[in-house]
């Protein structure tokens, strides 16, 4: 039995989860909406306040699917009730960011401003000249837009300048001089 698939989901309070014909899952809370359509052949069960996905049979799709059902449901309910979030750091000379409106202006050693406007369910905050932050209720978008943000300037191993999540850690290089004698 898969350990995660197995595990009960707790709806908090202030959350309601409708579950209609051919598993199309709708979570609604107090920082969003979300909707999603999960494999048809799970069994979705609510009672109260948990909710439970159990597969039909034994084969390899639905227990390969069973943990990615629950998950995906579990980060819905996380979603709308806390929102998930990645920060971003800008490194090097010159570099910076700032909000204008909903835009996100990007000063990253290039001739020209890179702009990026935001998209529906996703916040930007710019607390800082180099810091990034951003928020929404559903982790795919968040993960996704902050990947496209990431990739206007990737960091690069030799001085380390360019976007990076601030939890990551760029494996750094020795340049030429330090091959030689």
């Amino acid at each position: 039995m898969s350990r995660i698939g197995r595990m009960p989901i707790t709806v908090p309070a202030g959350v309601t989860v409708n579950i209609a014909e051919g598993n199309v899952i709708t979570v609604k809370g107090p920082k969003g909406e979300l909707t999603q359509s999960l494999r048809p052949e799970m069994i979705i069960k609510q009672e109260g306040t948990t909710i439970t996905v159990e597969r039909p049979s034994d084969d390899k799709l639905h227990r390969s699917v069973h943990g990615l059902t629950r998950t995906l449901l579990h980060n819905m309910v996380i979603g709308v009730t806390e929102g998930f979030k990645k920060e971003l750091d800008v490194n090097g000379v010159g570099y910076r960011v700032a909000k204008e409106g909903t835009n996100l202006v990007m000063n990253l050693g290039y001739s020209h401003q890179v702009i990026v406007p935001e998209i529906p369910g996703i916040t930007i905050e710019v607390p800082g000249p180099n810091k990034i932050i951003i928020h929404g209720c559903d982790k795919q978008a968040v993960g996704q837009f902050a990947a496209e943000v990431r990739e206007k300037r990737p960091p690069e191993p030799y001085k380390g300048k360019g976007i990076k999540y601030t939890d990551e850690v760029i494996r750094r290089k020795v340049g030429k001089t330090g091959g030689k004698k």
